[in-house]
């Protein structure tokens, strides 16, 4: 329930944290094995000619081992990304390595589902947008009394229909104060 409520309420500073938090050790250790792969095949491997510039050789080892290590890191974070939104691992990473130039990984991007949260009283998966539990019933936001769409915790009265929200009997959990 911890990690439920730390994601419900995390503000945005470090939702980017906990986002490059989630590429896996793995896929670190092999950007740095590529990255370094390809200084080795740019410096070493590649005939050198007489008349190129250093820092031309220099520039292009780095562009592609920068290129090869962030797609490594891209499939990584996919990987991860894929088991929390509750979708086929083994599809999804198919999809972006076989798929040629990252064009795997924005088609996830753009096709991937919700994260989905847990409700704290029955564990039934659902969307985080949800204001009630589908199995259960069990309010998950503040809601207003008469319409039924969300309000914040902190708002007097309903920013659609104007009812008073005091009225309403809102759970103790969601209250921020006591009048």
């Amino acid at each position: 329930m911890t990690q439920w409520v730390t994601s419900q309420q995390g503000d945005s500073s470090s939702s980017g944290d906990q986002e490059l938090m989630m590429i896996p050790r793995w896929s670190m250790v092999l950007a740095i094995a590529l990255f370094v792969g390809m200084q080795y095949i740019f410096h070493e491997v590649m005939p050198h000619h007489k008349h190129e510039l250093l820092p031309m050789r220099l520039m292009a080892g780095y562009w592609w081992g920068a290129l090869v290590a962030s797609y490594a890191l891209l499939l990584g974070y996919v990987s991860r990304d894929v088991k929390r939104r509750g979708m086929s691992a083994g599809l999804w990473m198919l999809v972006c390595v076989v798929l040629p130039g990252g064009i795997g990984s924005v088609v996830y991007f753009m096709l991937r589902q919700p994260i989905l949260s847990r409700c704290p009283h029955c564990a039934t998966a659902m969307e985080g947008s949800y204001h009630f539990c589908p199995q259960c019933q069990f309010q998950m936001a503040p809601v207003c009394g008469v319409c039924h769409r969300g309000v914040k915790i902190t708002d007097v009265y309903c920013t659609q229909c104007g009812h008073d929200l005091a009225e309403d009997s809102v759970p103790a959990r969601l209250r921020s104060y006591s009048d």
